[in-house]
């Protein structure tokens, strides 16, 4: 049965015009709302790459190659995924070593996406965060010893995350930083105007957010044609989603109310089922 075909039971979101900032995991997502009979608007906002400091890593996984680490920090599923990318490209030994030091290291996760990637490896979180923020992060160590430590943390895109390193410091850690990617502004900005455009005329009844560099882009373009004020208000008066509580924060720091995010599970699948819910009440 086509989506063309199917029973009006099995499409609760037709009808329903709902934009999809651009990610990693964008057709993905579309393609869930879409089957469900969502028109989905899509809208290029950041792309994620390798940090063009290679040098940085390299040096990095040397260093945790040849000393180790007590705990690991992992703040993001994408950038484990990308560690072990640089690994790869790298050569023997550096993926087995690399990932005989990780078997070897107490594992600190902020969510699920990074326990994930952990799992797909053979390898567990130790330490979970309380909740998937860095406040998470910091209550969950809060009375764990880490004086003398080698702990690494790899950063939430370029972010230096000050909250996290002050904590550390206070704990007296030996921190080991790395930051395997960064977040790159390459979307056409006349596509990003034209999707301010259909929110401000009301050709969306939602939207969906992602992930948190989304929300500031969106936001940076309306700033750059003084549309800000505009862009917030339109969307005040829209369905506005989250996919987790990160991304929450950041829109109601900029004024925007958040309509609904799932409530434990901050997935696509969960914030899927969470739109239907939504439209159909």
């Amino acid at each position: 049965m086509t989506a063309d075909t199917a029973p009006a039971e099995d499409m609760p979101l037709s009808g329903r015009r709902i934009g999809v900032p651009e990610s990693r995991q964008l057709d993905l997502f579309a393609d869930m709302l879409e089957r469900r009979g969502a028109a989905v608007r899509r809208c290029p906002l950041v792309d994620i790459r390798d940090t063009p400091d290679t040098t940085a890593v390299t040096a990095w996984l040397d260093d945790v190659i040849a000393h180790g680490l007590d705990e690991m920090i992992w703040l993001t599923g994408e950038g484990l995924r990308r560690l072990r990318s640089f690994a790869e490209r790298a050569g023997p030994p550096y993926p087995e070593r690399f990932a005989e030091r990780l078997a070897a290291t107490r594992a600190v996760t902020r969510g699920p996406k990074p326990t994930r990637e952990l799992r797909a490896m053979g390898l567990r979180s130790d330490i979970a965060a309380t909740e998937p923020t860095t406040a998470g992060v910091i209550d969950a160590l809060e009375a764990v010893d880490l004086a003398g430590h080698r702990v690494g943390v790899q950063l939430y895109g370029s972010d230096p995350n000050r909250p996290l390193m002050d904590f550390l410091a206070r704990k007296q850690a030996d921190v080991r930083v790395v930051a395997p990617y960064v977040y790159a502004d390459e979307a056409e900005e006349p596509q990003v105007l034209a999707f301010i455009d259909a929110l401000v005329d009301g050709e969306l009844d939602g939207l969906a957010f992602t992930s948190s560099p989304q929300v500031r882009r969106l936001l940076k373009v309306a700033r750059g044609q003084g549309r800000e004020a505009e862009l917030i208000a339109a969307m005040n008066a829209r369905c506005v989603a989250a996919v987790g509580p990160l991304v929450a924060e950041r829109l109601r720091d900029a004024g925007i109310a958040v309509t609904l995010m799932p409530e434990s599970s901050y997935f696509m699948k969960p914030l899927v089922r969470a739109l239907v819910e939504h439209f159909a009440d």
